[in-house]
């Protein structure tokens, strides 16, 4: 009995002495067996490098349980490396909807502040008597396109009502269209069946209108307004009889309203001033405006009124030969009583008589008047 004890605690001498080997060997041990993976908590110390390797592991932040597999120790030693920011080539970001990018809002234009008018009358100009009876010289033929075609000259009626409403009509149809196309346009609208009336106007269809007046700058617009404009006409059996109702009409403004009044009413109540007369004039300093509104208000601060109905046809005709008819403009200032001063005004406005009489051949008689005391 006592033997079979003492063999018995001889055994588990032996098994506890093969267990604590067992222990002692572990930390040698564990790199080999650190692929297979375990559920169980590790129990090593601190300075083992199983220790470091679970104490990396459990101070990041990124590192979870699904991170874990075949090569567990290079992921949790080595960082993933930063994404860089992809810049996108011009051609890419021009292809892509997806993310559209935020232009930079455009800086609107500074708007010029207009010229202040006038709080009294501004001096008369020294030249402007010598100037303005040159030019009545030199439009005494009236020979310029709105002399033909303007609205003085494109009623085809004795009928006050109707030679009236022609006159705004014509005046209508004028803005930003040459001479020439609004008298084929007015021509047209009184061959028409009915002639150019207000009743006759009133009753067409805007498409037939638009047919008649096609050509014109604006048409379209211009078809509208013209209806518009008709039907008041007609319900006050008239046009409107002062500068302000006609003003009120679509598509007519002072400039139409002062030529109007003077034409058709034959009361002057302001200065039409056209693009022509607002270039002329700044560059000969009667005025200094910025818009042919206020070129139109300096004016009438000093030119004396008895010239106020007629100066539109007499500078825009001016203003016309020497822009569009610039050979005759020139045999026109060599024939006329002061050549030399006619050439010059010419060439103030624009017209290059220099290379122009090459052009006509009228260099020498040009070269031969300016040696003229």
């Amino acid at each position: 009995m006592l033997s079979n004890t003492v063999r018995f605690l001889s055994r588990q001498v032996t098994q506890l002495k093969q267990f604590s080997g067992l222990a002692f060997a572990l930390p040698a041990t564990t790199a080999m067996s650190s692929k297979i993976p375990s559920t169980s908590t590790t129990v090593a110390s601190p300075t083992s490098p199983t220790a470091s390797r679970h104490f990396k592991r459990t101070r990041s932040s990124k590192a979870t349980n699904e991170d874990q597999g075949d090569d567990q120790s290079s992921s949790v030693s080595t960082p993933p490396p930063k994404k860089k920011k992809s810049t996108p080539s011009p051609s890419a970001s021009s292809s892509s909807t997806s993310t559209p990018s935020k232009s930079k809002p455009k800086k609107s234009p500074k708007k010029k502040s207009p010229t202040k008018l006038p709080a009294k009358p501004l001096p008369i100009p020294d030249d402007y008597e010598e100037l303005y009876a040159l030019v009545e010289e030199l439009r005494a033929d009236k020979t310029a396109p709105v002399d033909s075609d303007g609205a003085e000259a494109l009623t085809d009626t004795k009928d006050p009502v109707t030679f009236r409403y022609q006159t705004l009509i014509a005046l209508m149809l004028s803005s930003q269209t040459k001479d020439a196309m609004v008298g084929q346009a007015m021509r047209k609208m009184q061959a028409h069946e009915g002639g150019l009336t207000i009743d006759n106007i009133s009753g067409m269809s805007e498409e037939t209108l638009k047919s008649l007046i096609y050509g014109v700058g604006f048409h379209n617009n211009k078809t509208t307004y013209i209806k518009k404009a008709t039907d008041v006409c007609k319900e006050l059996g008239d046009i409107p009889n002062t500068a302000e109702g006609l003003c009120d009409l679509p598509g007519v403004g002072p400039k139409m309203a002062h030529i109007v009044m003077s034409i058709a009413w034959n009361e002057v109540s302001g200065i039409g001033v056209d693009t022509h007369m607002h270039r002329i004039f700044n560059i000969l300093k009667w005025v200094k405006s910025n818009n042919p509104e206020q070129t139109r208000v300096q004016l009438e601060s000093w030119l004396p009124r008895d010239r106020w109905d007629k100066i539109n046809l007499l500078w825009v005709g001016f203003g016309q030969e020497t822009q569009q008819q610039k050979e005759k403009s020139l045999k026109k200032a060599l024939a006329c009583s002061n050549t030399k001063a006619a050439l010059k005004l010419m060439k103030r406005i624009g017209l290059d008589y220099h290379s122009e009489g090459k052009r006509y051949g009228l260099d020498e008689e040009i070269k031969a008047a300016l040696k003229q005391e």
